[in-house]
């Protein structure tokens, strides 16, 4: 059974007022946020995982499609998926073309579980090409409604 990106969110994961304004601080604001998650996921050593993204990053600048980008890592830094978001009214400039993400969802996977990486991030990016639920994600006023707003279009 594929994983729902809803079911590996938690609140604390789910930032509604990013500070940074630059890529690589709005990811390490992530990553923070992720390093003291108390869910049960983690991340073995979150300076590693954030290098590791960042270098993906320099080497493959996350497209941003309407508004939303995905920089991640594949990584043995973690034992399953893990995803963070941070929201940004303002926006904040991703990848070669600088357009502006307004939803950033930092992904880290095992390596060895590729096929559902692939399954978690096709499943986030059709949920964020439907305007309506993008809409509700651009307007949660809670974490809580942030993850429902997934949840609900996912079942």
């Amino acid at each position: 059974m594929p994983i729902a990106p809803a079911d590996l969110l938690h609140e604390q994961q789910v930032i509604l007022r990013l500070r940074s304004r630059k890529p690589a601080n709005a990811i390490r604001e992530i990553v923070d946020v992720l390093a003291s998650d108390i869910s049960g996921r983690k991340i073995d050593n979150a300076e590693a995982f954030l290098e590791q993204v960042l270098a993906r990053e320099q080497t493959h600048p996350s497209a941003v499609e309407n508004g939303v980008a995905f920089p991640h890592a594949r990584t043995d830094l973690v034992d399953e998926i893990v995803i963070g978001v941070g929201r940004s009214r303002a926006g904040i400039s991703f990848g070669e073309n600088q357009q502006r993400a307004h939803l950033i969802f930092v992904i880290g996977v095992p390596e060895r579980l590729l096929s559902d990486y692939l399954v978690c991030v096709g499943t986030l990016a059709r949920l964020v090409k439907n305007e309506t639920i993008r809409s509700r994600l651009l307007n949660a006023e809670t974490p809580h409604e942030f993850i429902e707003a997934l949840t609900a279009e996912t079942l």
